[in-house]
């Protein structure tokens, strides 16, 4: 079928280009009329958490509008002066008749509330704007609401709070998309050049990569129209669009290039490279999209959104490089040489490099086995200190204004960063401050006040409670009880006090339960492990039946698998030496922190797909060896030279894309993702695929290729004669 495709490409070239530029337009049209992803959940459907936090908003709709928190500060004045008073509240007047705002609370008139919202110092003072929980409201943006505050002189003011910082994430997030493929593009450019040799053949390549991004992102925007799209989504997308672009076009156009030099025809040469090289795309586009689809085990977190945005970069990286690649070299025939790079030559001998060190290898598979096993062992080492935990604002860059002006008030006003812990009474039916339910909120109240690290408990069912307590804390069917604590949200001793209120009873006839900045990290992190076991089980399992595809063998699937995964042990060792450990902290400009889950979920899933590249190309390219000659180590040294160098251009482009990513963003996710893939496909090119696996393929010898007689008669069946032929 492939060797067909390149036939009927290579006659029907301009019609074909004509399709990939319709699918092109399509992809444009897409990024226009579609929605730029912005979803940024606070918790996990499902959660008790989120599960308390769906109460509060349905049945409390005052205490769930977005808030918007002003911190104006003077280092001369004090908050209790008149010009003090008088800037920020001529700063917050406009606000209060924007038909979305529903309050804002500032220290004045001074009241018993007032003394939180100004800092110890007296040269701070907080303004809360909170907006109303209406349609209208949700889509406010911090900049709408910024552009409206009048003039706060001589005061200096800072926005925080919900709206404040998500508009931070997504515009850093522009920022590293942007930094990132402003340093990539040239960086790949070069080695493309210097893999080539030739500037026609480095701008294929460079080029698909771009499709496959613009492909990604049209299809990502326009279902962010009716969906609830990751705001992380674009660099996802980028990421892995320009990775497999790039390297898919890679071993078509190489594959190519190779026929033209054994004096093949430009037809004839494009039939072969694509039921060769183009087979491996197939398969390791398969392979991608299997690791990515273990993103959808997390539906209800925006990781399954982010597998979506990843797997619409791989499909629309295939369909360029089986449409417009193909058609583009069909048209240049032998020009594809053109504009070579002075005293550039291309290797020509099977005796090449990768032969020596692959023969040298194999003369003494366990002499060169051993070390590298030992050199991935000491980088996996640090796994043994891993910790999860969500990252929140540490996500962001230390000196960003938002996350700095939370974590001054947090430190700088007295109660402001400390956690408070809503515990929701909930009831199916009938009043929810009935004699006996009242009763059970007040004894519960009484025993909560009474544990270590509570300072007080806010309880509505009290007659003698404040209106504005009653008012926040009793709903249709639920009553909240608000725990205040001495503690610092997500510290060991909030954990502590976490776990000692859910133990607690709940109330007859219905039942209780406990939010909060810690009780939602702590449920993202259970929630995010009790599904991983079947991810990773899912992603494994296919792709080793991915891989038994390719190769006709039960063995080679499984030797794969395994290298993925002392890859992958090596891969996280280093993450957390580096974000948790916080060893390159002051270096990278971030704040070491516990590893966030969803970090190690996409690690994982793009790790065991991306890396499947160099497998795929070298398993395939062996295997064509061995079915030539029927000798293993005769196959490996000639399957190594001939796809070692094209891996390590390959892995080296995708090293500088993911590196881009990961020296340039501010956010930590992206920062760790980027530099986390780089370092996997750094050990996976040069260790494993160079060493650990033609030592490990001479050791196992001739059952490498072993398969029952049905499988290997019908996967013998399922190969194209005419490829074979082609080949040969």
């Amino acid at each position: 079928m492939l060797a067909s495709w390149g036939t009927l490409v290579y006659r029907h070239r301009w019609a074909v280009l004509g399709l990939s530029l319709a699918l092109l337009l399509l992809a444009l049209i897409g990024i226009r009329e579609g929605v730029s992803p912005s979803y940024n959940p606070q918790g996990i459907s499902g959660t008790e958490s989120e599960t308390a936090e769906e109460l509060l908003t349905h049945q409390i709709p005052a205490q769930s509008g977005s808030s918007l928190e002003l911190l104006y500060r003077s280092p001369t004045l004090t908050a209790d002066q008149p010009e003090f008073e008088a800037a920020v509240e001529s700063s917050v007047h406009s606000l209060l008749a924007d038909p979305r705002v529903q309050s804002v609370v500032t220290p004045y008139p001074p009241g018993p509330g007032s003394a939180t919202l100004v800092s110890r110092d007296r040269h701070q003072a907080l303004a809360i704007v909170i907006l109303k929980d209406t349609p209208q409201a949700q889509r406010a943006t911090y900049a709408d609401l910024r552009r409206e505050l009048g003039p706060s002189q001589p005061l200096q003011v800072t926005g925080t709070g919900g709206l404040a910082i998500d508009a931070a994430f997504i515009d850093q997030l522009d920022h590293d998309l942007r930094s990132a493929t402003k340093f990539s593009l040239p960086v790949t450019g070069i080695l493309l050049l210097l893999v080539f040799g030739t500037v026609v053949a480095a701008l294929l390549p460079l080029g698909m990569g771009g499709l496959a991004v613009l492909g990604g992102l049209g299809a990502t925007f326009m279902l962010a129209r009716t969906a609830d799209i990751s705001q992380y989504a674009t660099d996802l997308i980028a990421l892995v669009g320009l990775g497999v672009g790039i390297d898919y076009s890679l071993f078509i156009v190489s594959r190519y290039r190779e026929q033209l030099a054994r004096g093949s025809s430009a037809e004839q040469s494009l039939r072969v490279a694509m039921t060769t090289s183009g087979r491996s795309v197939i398969f390791s586009g398969l392979a991608v999209a299997v690791g990515l689809s273990g993103l959808l085990f997390y539906q209800g977190s925006y990781l399954g959104t982010l597998g979506l945005g990843g797997t619409f970069a791989v499909v629309a990286a295939e369909l360029f490089a089986f449409t417009m690649l193909p058609a583009l070299l069909a048209i240049l025939g032998t020009r594809v040489e053109r504009l070579p790079l002075p005293l550039w030559e291309r290797q020509r001998t099977d005796r090449g490099f990768w032969h020596r060190l692959a023969s040298l290898v194999m003369r003494r598979p366990l002499l060169a086995l051993l070390p590298i096993l030992a050199v991935l062992g000491v980088l996996a080492f640090p796994v043994a200190d891993l910790q999860l935990g969500t990252g929140g604002l540490k996500l962001l860059p230390p000196q960003n204004p938002a996350r700095r002006a939370y974590q001054q008030i947090a430190e700088d006003f007295p109660r402001q960063g400390q956690e408070e812990m809503p515990v929701v009474l909930d009831y199916p039916s009938g009043d929810p401050l009935s004699a006996p339910r009242a009763a059970y909120a007040n004894r519960l109240a009484a025993t909560l006040n009474r544990l270590p690290g509570v300072l007080s408990v806010d309880d509505p069912a009290d007659p003698a409670a404040p209106a504005a307590i009653r008012q926040y804390g009793i709903g249709a069917h639920i009553v909240v009880l608000t725990v205040h604590s001495r503690y610092v949200p997500g510290s060991p001793q909030a954990k502590s006090l976490l776990t000692r209120l859910r133990s607690q009873p709940g109330p007859p006839g219905g039942r209780k339960l406990v939010s909060g900045t810690t009780a939602f990290t702590e449920d993202e992190v259970s929630w995010i492990e009790a599904r991983s076991v079947s991810a990773v089980a899912f992603v494994l399992a296919v792709t080793y039946l991915v891989l038994l595809g390719l190769t006709g063998s039960l063995v080679l699937p499984l030797k794969a698998v395994v290298m993925n995964l002392i890859s992958l042990g090596a891969t996280f060792g280093a993450i957390v030496w580096i974000f948790q450990q916080g060893h390159l902290s002051g270096l990278l400009d971030f704040t070491p922190q516990t590893l966030d889950p969803t970090i190690a979920v996409l690690i994982f899933c793009m790790l065991f797909g991306l890396s499947m590249d160099y497998e795929v190309l070298l398993l395939n390219r062996i295997r064509e060896e061995w079915r030539r000659t029927g000798e293993t180590e005769a196959a490996v040294a000639l399957g190594l030279e001939r796809s070692g160098r094209l891996i390590t251009g390959a892995a080296a482009i995708m090293v500088a894309v993911f590196a881009s990513f990961g020296l340039t963003a501010g956010t930590v996710l992206i920062k760790a993702l980027g530099l986390g893939l780089a370092i996997a496909i750094t050990v996976d090119a040069s260790l494993v695929r160079a060493i650990v696996v033609p030592a490990v393929m001479q050791l196992l010898g001739w059952i490498n290729w072993w398969a029952p007689g049905p499988l290997a008669r019908l996967w013998e069946r399922a190969q194209e004669d005419s490829a074979e032929r082609d080949i040969a």
